[in-house]
């Protein structure tokens, strides 16, 4: 892989991970609920996700799921229920607020394990991300020299990218935090974000298997 390659690969994950989807709305809803740190488990989970999709369209899988209908079909349905289902339980949610000067007023908080899997879960039943690696990932794979080490390098460069981005998000977010003191506005940006994922996910079910056609 050339420095050029790689340099293009850079520039188009950060295109990627800049364009809001579900987990940017996923890190700015737990950045603002439970802050930046805690957030943290939350993106660590949809790195692993990216790199469960970045593998499966590396090993070539994808292209298996991009040419069946019933498959790709399965992963589509699982992925829009799942974050139809996120963004429910975030419309619902319960506000607490928490007595202390030092504390912002927030939700009540899952834990690492939990976090960590909503992030996996919202990247891995992703079909668009699923497409885009299909699309995307051979332009900057060399036939000539062996698949791992160049896997890994784009593994590394698009996770550390989305890394710094989603962390971002979630700073930003959380940064806001102190003007949602109010049980009101609380109950407004859980219904925001709530309503975001919800429609990321209906917008799923229109997604085809072949955007060319």
């Amino acid at each position: 892989m050339t420095f050029s390659t790689w340099f293009t690969f850079l520039i188009a994950a950060c295109v990627i991970a800049i364009s809001p989807g579900s987990g940017a709305v996923l890190s700015m809803s737990h950045g603002l609920n439970y802050g930046v740190k805690k957030a943290s488990g939350t993106i660590l989970g949809l790195q692993a996700g990216l790199l469960l999709i970045l593998a499966v369209a590396g090993a070539g899988v994808g292209s298996i799921l991009m040419a069946s209908e019933l498959a790709f079909s399965v992963i589509k349905t699982v992925g829009a229920l799942y974050l139809i289902y996120l963004g429910f339980n975030q419309w619902r949610a319960r506000v607490e607020l928490v007595k202390t000067e030092q504390a912002p007023a927030n939700t009540q908080t899952p834990d690492w394990s939990r976090r960590f899997l909503t992030g996996f879960l919202t990247n891995a039943t992703n079909p668009k991300g699923i497409i885009f690696m299909v699309a995307v990932l051979p332009q900057f794979i060399s036939h000539d020299a062996p698949l791992l080490p160049q896997l890994l390098i784009l593994g590394i460069t698009m996770c550390s990218v989305d890394l710094i981005v989603m962390h971002s998000y979630a700073l930003a977010a959380s940064s806001m935090q102190r003007y949602f003191s109010n049980p009101r506005w609380l109950k407004g940006q859980n219904r925001f974000f709530g309503g975001v994922l919800m429609a990321i996910g209906t917008a799923l079910f229109f997604v085809k298997r072949n955007p060319a056609s």
